[in-house]
């Protein structure tokens, strides 16, 4: 039977850690019970169960558990809170603020209130990726309600100041909305120290299940108002309403408490292994770094390439190592990707990209034969006619 291929795709989706998996299986099985069926102890077991996996995640954040709501995930999370806080401040203001490098469950709402009045400004960002506060500061009119900058960008892995841009916001009384679902177990978060009143977050990218994740909305200082997105029976405070999905959620909790626990080693142990593979790919000439070089997430490392076609590159790499180009949401497209296009990249360039996703169980001996790999293919390609590369 053939092996399969080297899996460095983390940042579209992590495998689930056997441990998690452990602690939802009874919630499948044996404890079946509806959370909000309080009339029996089935209802009991599983409503204690919630309660307790909302306290391990809020306190991952620093926050307060009733201040967290289930969702279905990251993309869920952040419609919610930017649909959410666009229709309860609409009589406050009509414009929102946000960046050209942000995952599509961003943007794509963004564009929504347009269609519907609302103004939303997209800044710029520098060439490594990140934002220019100063940017920001003279975007915010009297009239803006909302600022969403996802913390650590889900393509090139950089980490934006959370603090200081939740600082900005406070100071012209704006809501601060980040999208975490790529930094959380990876870097602090504290929602009271970096002034955030909305965060978006997601399990599967920590080791978790896929279908859950989770909205921290501020309850004091400001209280938040929040407009429902999902009506009927009234489940998270009327936040979101839908049966809450015990065996996910206790695994979201169980996969919180894994990586905390590990991230004083593992991400160490990721930067090596990210280093590591940069060493290599680096001793050939034409090979870019996309982002900032040491303000970005420990286990992701994105180039792109010269002389070659983008497509043919990662098709050359299949066989051997699992990898993409960019967000796996927007895998399917054939245009080059919006965040390195902000980022000043040319566009045949910006398609000749791969994204390495390092994980947890990664080894050095992976890195060498990813590295090997993808140099033979580079090598390869530039030799075709049509890529006709000029060194230098």
């Amino acid at each position: 039977m053939p092996s399969r291929p080297i899996y460095l795709d983390h940042q579209a989706t992590t495998p689930v850690d056997p441990r998690v998996l452990e602690a939802m299986l009874p919630y499948f099985t044996d404890c079946p019970g509806n959370p909000s069926s309080l009339s029996h102890g089935y209802g009991w077991e599983a409503s204690a169960a919630v309660k307790y996996a909302r306290e391990q995640i809020a306190s991952a954040i620093h926050a307060q558990p009733e201040a967290l709501l289930f969702t279905s995930g990251a993309t869920e999370a952040n419609n919610l809170a930017i649909k959410g806080v666009a229709e309860a401040y609409f009589q406050k203001g009509r414009h929102l603020i946000t960046v050209q490098t942000e995952h599509s469950a961003v943007l794509e709402p963004c564009r929504y209130l347009q269609s519907l009045g609302f103004e939303v400004t997209f800044l710029p960002v520098q060439p490594d990726g990140l934002l220019e506060l100063s940017l920001l500061e003279q975007a915010i009119r009297p009239e803006t309600i909302l600022v969403s900058v996802m913390a650590a960008n889900n393509e090139i892995g950089v980490l934006q100041p959370l603090s200081e841009i939740g600082a900005i916001c406070h100071r012209h009384q704006v809501l601060f909305h980040t999208d975490a679902a790529q930094a959380l177990t990876k870097v602090p978060l504290d929602v009271a120290a970096m002034q955030i009143d909305l965060m978006s977050l997601t399990a599967h990218k920590i080791y978790g299940p896929k279908g859950i994740g989770a909205l921290y909305v501020r309850q004091r200082q400001p209280r938040v108002r929040l407009a429902p997105q999902v009506h009927g029976g009234g489940q998270e405070r009327g936040w979101r309403s839908g049966t809450l999905a015990t065996p996910q959620i206790v695994g979201f909790a169980k996969a919180v408490e894994l990586g905390l626990a590990a991230a004083e080693t593992e991400q160490p142990y990721l930067a090596q292994l990210r280093d590591q593979l940069w060493r290599q790919l680096r001793s050939q000439e034409g090979i870019h770094l996309n982002g900032h070089p040491t303000q970005r997430l420990a286990g992701c490392l994105n180039i792109s390439v010269e002389g070659v076609d983008g497509q043919a590159l990662l098709l050359a790499l299949q066989p051997k190592v699992a990898l993409s180009s960019g967000s796996a949401c927007a895998s399917g497209k054939t245009s080059p990707s919006h965040v390195l296009l902000a980022l000043g990249r040319e566009p045949a360039l910006a398609a000749a990209t791969l994204r390495f996703g390092l994980g947890r169980l990664n080894t050095p001996r992976e890195i060498d034969q990813a590295a090997a790999c993808a140099i033979a293919a580079i090598q390869a390609l530039r030799k075709t006619p049509s890529a006709q590369w000029v060194p230098g």
